[in-house]
């Protein structure tokens, strides 16, 4: 498969941004994520800087040369709107994907004006709907439970709360990705509550926190996987993973692909791995501090489109 070819399968060149209006580091979701905080500002100014650094990060995508479809989030009281990769995925054969969200304070998340939009300007030819299962208490929160490797099929998932291995088995054997899950440990010592804040797999890129997954192992089966892909493995330390640098994205614009991070995951990084990422791709590196206290980071706030344009 050819580099561009490999790469376009990987790597969207559209993404889902939501402008929020209502955000602020949710209660309902700190129990089991780690990396939440508490915003030290009243609610008006944490929702005004929120809203301007996606602002800003969607012009710096655009500006790159993604397409982003802006969707505005008002008159609505849902924090992590800003979040959209939970409540749904697409694929390259036409379908979307609506998952059961965890806290019920995100499920409003879900937006039928969305998919509508999607359907408007992509070949959607159907969309599978997990949301029922939040009646059974059952959860797999989109692409931040999963990190899928379009290429080799595999559904990496780090087990939690948010991930439950009965959907995982069927998210798999309805579209055809072999499931690979994992216990992991924060610094806390509790499971980390999403896959992609601790792993980023990319075309020919891969950064993972393997010092977070219990089983010894499963650590050298997964980074044997990833090395035998052809892809280059970098491995993040725990302070980097705080920090934001698993919680990356790749890209694809008019001139290859780019990865795209917070400018705290960017700072984290030391010179040797800044080279080898340069090496095979630029960064577009994403100033989101406000965001981050919500607990996820720029590839947080990135839907990627995978589907066939109409």
């Amino acid at each position: 498969m050819a580099d561009q070819e490999r790469a376009r399968r990987q790597a969207p060149g559209a993404v889902v941004m939501i402008l929020p209006h209502h955000f602020y580091p949710n209660a309902q979701t700190a129990a089991d994520n780690a990396f939440q905080q508490d915003a030290d500002d009243d609610r008006r100014t944490v929702e005004k800087a929120a809203y301007d650094e996606v602002l800003a990060a969607a012009e710096a995508l655009r500006g790159a040369g993604v397409t982003v479809h802006l969707f505005e989030d008002t008159g609505r009281t849902t924090p992590d709107s800003v979040f959209p990769n939970n409540w749904f995925s697409t694929h390259e054969d036409g379908r979307i994907v609506l998952y059961p969200m965890y806290a019920t304070s995100r499920r409003d998340e879900r937006r039928s004006d969305i998919i509508d939009a999607l359907k408007a300007a992509y070949n959607v030819f159907s969309v599978v709907d997990y949301a029922p299962y939040e009646s059974e208490d059952r959860f797999l929160e989109g692409t931040g439970a999963m990190v899928l490797d379009h290429l080799e099929k595999v559904a990496y998932v780090s087990l939690s709360h948010r991930a439950d291995e009965l959907l995982l088995a069927r998210f798999c054997a309805e579209f055809s990705f072999e499931p690979l899950a994992f216990e992991t440990r924060g610094p806390d010592g509790n499971p980390i509550y999403h896959t992609n804040v601790m792993m980023h797999v990319g075309s020919s890129l891969a950064m993972v926190g393997f010092d977070t997954i219990v089983d010894l192992d499963m650590r050298a089966d997964i980074r044997s996987r990833l090395e035998s892909s052809g892809r280059t493995v970098i491995s993040l330390s725990n302070d980097q993973i705080a920090h934001f640098a698993g919680n990356a994205l790749e890209a694809m614009t008019p001139t290859g692909p780019v990865l795209v991070l917070s400018a705290t995951a960017r700072t984290s990084l030391t010179p040797a791995q800044v080279k080898a990422i340069e090496s095979l791709m630029p960064m577009l590196a994403l100033d989101v501090p406000m965001v981050e206290l919500a607990g996820g980071s720029a590839r947080c706030m990135l839907a990627g489109i995978h589907l066939p344009i109409a």
